[in-house]
């Protein structure tokens, strides 16, 4: 797990409601490749901090030690090169209450080592940003990097009705399906007005789009647009698809609103196997007996529940 001497090469925290717990989790799962303890966690896998709806900040480990006082000598070799820098103690640890560290003593911790590193210290506009954090009892020291939610802006669409997945649900299910974008080929077959593919586009992913509905494939086309991303929106039937992907995104068209049958459903879940390697299904319900009859098998699932409406989100191979 560690690499040079039992340093960890990332330390990341998270947040989360209640109700995305489930998702939040299986989203770390797939990116991390195991369950993660609640709020923080090392890694030695590298993830852009921003492209979760949960992951707060990153820090990339230059020195590690038991002691405070060592990592305050091994921050005397920072080597700033004429930037300016601020140092932040980042707040989220697993501390026992009885020894959390309070506002002040975070403070003049961050002093020490400002003091200690030699260059000119900005805490308003700095060029470089370091953390210090505290994790299974020892201290850690390296760069910072926060998310920065690009994605708030991907909320405000120009088209958009009533029952399209929320942009947080759209790109934790991005992270489920395609965890390393490099080389990755998706399509999202029955994309409505293209919340999941706008998601995608954002973090640079290869994915297309097709819809049924010439008028929601539309909306889709003038979405993509508004957010200066450009991907193809085909019209049409997934059963028409004859290109193979490795990974497809299916949100599956509901009954509740929309006049679909059961048989349906069904070929849609059939032509998705064909389709691609992988797939990530969004439901109202549970399908396992007809995700199953189609072929697949759920390897990963979870819930997001957004007040009384729930998404089942199941990974499928």
């Amino acid at each position: 797990m560690h690499n040079d001497g039992g340093k960890p090469a990332f330390i990341y925290t998270y947040a989360c409601s209640e109700d995305e717990l489930s998702l939040c989790r299986m989203e770390l799962r797939c990116l991390f490749g195991r369950e993660m303890p609640p709020s923080i966690f090392e890694s030695d896998i590298e993830v852009d901090v921003s492209r979760s709806p949960f992951i707060k900040e990153r820090i990339d480990v230059m020195y590690g030690g038991d002691s405070l006082p060592e990592i305050y000598t091994q921050t005397e070799q920072v080597e700033v090169k004429g930037k300016t820098f601020k140092v932040i103690f980042v707040k989220t640890n697993d501390l026992s209450p009885e020894n959390k560290i309070e506002y002040d003593e975070r403070r003049v911790i961050e002093r020490e080592i400002g003091m200690r590193i030699e260059g000119e210290a900005d805490v308003n506009h700095p060029q470089l940003v370091y953390g210090i954090v505290t994790l299974g009892g020892r201290w850690y020291f390296g760069n910072y990097q926060k998310n920065k939610a690009t994605w708030f802006r991907q909320m405000k669409k120009p088209r958009s009705y009533s029952i399209a997945l929320s942009t947080r649900v759209a790109r934790a299910a991005v992270n489920i399906a395609v965890p390393n974008p490099a080389g990755i080929r998706a399509i999202d077959p029955c994309c409505g007005i293209g919340t999941v593919m706008v998601e995608a586009l954002s973090m640079g992913i290869n994915i297309v789009g097709r819809d049924i509905n010439p008028f929601i494939a539309a909306g889709a086309r003038t979405n993509i647009a508004h957010f200066g991303f450009t991907s193809e929106v085909t019209l049409g039937d997934i059963a028409d698809i004859t290109e193979h992907y490795d990974v497809a995104i299916v949100d599956m068209p509901y009954n509740l609103y929309s006049r679909i049958t059961p048989g349906e459903q069904f070929s849609i879940l059939v032509n998705a196997r064909r389709i691609a390697d992988k797939v990530v299904i969004v439901a109202i319900e549970p399908m396992d007996e007809m995700i199953i009859e189609a072929g697949f098998t759920i390897t990963d699932r979870c819930i997001a529940k957004k007040g009384l409406f729930s998404r089942h989100l199941m990974l499928c191979q």
